[in-house]
């Protein structure tokens, strides 16, 4: 990988040999670096002040243990993260993971990516993620709440409503969040915001469920309209089904489209007459079985075997929803072969860099992951809003400020990637209308 800048390549170099073994991370960096270079000429302080070399290191890096007692009354043993990235604007603030695949990397990835995404939200929160190698899969609600017992035993040290607020990403929804707040306010004595993805009768706010899904369309939309068109009469297909995938279905539909695809870890359905998606839900979220579940009631639909097939079905858009890098350069190439017109991003950088480059040659109007999935951890910080004021809005409140903020995140991005010569590129906006922000927060508050 080179990069015309010396230092930015040399720094990349950095980061590589300190982060061994890490490849998404590096990814991530390597990114927002190349987006970066033409700010750099123009703000050759951000260098000269140390700004670049801080940024690409993160604050803390907290590891430890997690022991817990399955219902055999065996001990089991866990690795629990959390990477407290950079506060420059705000408290620390980004999801916890709870996957098998969870490793540093992993973690410093998203924390990474949570900086950026965090600045264009234009709430005062800073960059984190955290999680464990725990797999929630399979386990009883038992020994799920005494894993989540034992990670917030630890992860309670360091964070506090002011301090670090985490939420829920994969294998992290309502029944973990409530057990990991409940023994926050156990172990300290307080009732206070410190989680966001809270139950509504202890804290949680109305539409953050829907929050990711929703904001991701209303993006895209934005998107759309910026170019003449709209999410009406369009085919749409959406890996995943899980939280951002439902809700990115249920929005994208009362929006006029029609979604056909939906799919999970072994494989994906096909549906040419528009997904049913209470079925969905009934299959995911209340009876937590597979997906391919769905063609037993429909017959219409088809199920296939592997997650790669879902991009080559044919479509208008494409919503990859589910994790990183599942879309890669031969998916992009089947894609544009089949007319799409546009692709944003509901999981964290789920395109690989080839792909997304191969979107942008191709004039696919695309919405990267940081800008179009940033609805969640916007609604999250709008919880922490309410936590603070003890107060409560409507979903139709909070419905509305998610779609002001996703409307000002594209038009933000734009207007950047504009101003540094790079217009139509809302991977390179993203990055440089997130980084300017922490950056100058970041020079102002010296070396620190």
């Amino acid at each position: 990988m080179s990069f015309k800048n010396q230092y930015i390549q040399d720094l990349y170099n950095q980061v590589v040999k300190r982060n061994a073994g890490e490849p998404e991370f590096h990814q991530a960096v390597r990114e927002v670096l190349e987006s970066l270079e033409p700010v750099l000429e123009v703000h050759p302080e951000y260098i000269t002040s140390g700004v670049m070399a801080r940024l690409v290191e993160p604050d803390r890096i907290i590891k430890f243990r997690v022991p817990w007692v399955d219902d055999h009354g065996v001990v089991q043993v866990n690795r629990g993260f959390r990477i407290q990235f950079n506060k420059a604007i705000g408290p620390y603030k980004g999801g916890l993971r709870f996957h098998p695949s969870v490793y540093e990397g992993i973690i410093k990835f998203l924390g990474f990516e949570q900086i950026f995404k965090n600045s264009l939200t234009g709430l005062p929160i800073g960059g984190a993620k955290g999680g464990s190698d725990f797999d929630p899969k399979g386990k009883s609600d038992a020994e799920v709440m005494r894993f989540c017992q034992s990670f917030m035993t630890e992860l309670c040290k360091h964070i506090a409503a002011d301090t670090d607020v985490p939420a829920g990403d994969i294998g992290v929804g309502a029944r973990e969040i409530g057990f990991l707040y409940g023994q926050y306010s156990r172990i300290r004595n307080e009732f206070s915001g410190v989680l966001t993805g809270k139950g509504l009768t202890y804290g949680g706010s109305l539409a953050r469920t829907e929050a990711t899904g929703y904001g991701l369309c209303y993006f895209t939309e934005e998107m759309l309209n910026d170019h003449g068109t709209s999410f009406k009469g369009k085919t749409v297909v959406i890996s995943g089904s899980g939280n951002v995938a439902i809700y990115a279905c249920q929005k994208a539909t009362q929006l006029g489209a029609k979604v056909v695809t939906m799919s999970d870890s072994n494989g994906y359905i096909y549906d040419k007459n528009g997904i049913d998606l209470d079925l969905i839900k009934q299959i995911k979220e209340k009876e937590r079985k597979r997906i391919k579940e769905y063609v037993n009631y429909h017959a219409d639909a088809e199920y296939h075997e592997g997650c790669k097939g879902v991009w080559t079905v044919k479509c208008d858009i494409a919503l990859p929803c589910a994790t990183q890098n599942e879309l890669d350069l031969e998916d992009a190439k089947i894609l544009v072969a089949n007319g799409v017109m546009a692709v944003s991003e509901g999981a964290n950088m789920p395109s690989t860099i080839e792909a997304t480059q191969y979107f942008i040659n191709n004039n696919v109007l695309f919405g990267p992951a940081k800008a179009a999935n940033a609805g969640g951890v916007a609604t999250s910080a709008l919880e922490m809003s309410q936590n603070s004021m003890r107060y409560s809005w409507t979903f139709e409140e909070v419905d509305q400020k998610l779609h002001n903020i996703m409307i000002n995140i594209y038009h933000n991005a734009s207007s950047a990637a504009k101003r540094f010569g790079l217009e139509g590129n809302l991977v390179a906006g993203a990055n440089i209308a997130g980084f300017l922000k922490v950056a100058d927060a970041m020079y102002a508050e010296g070396v620190v």
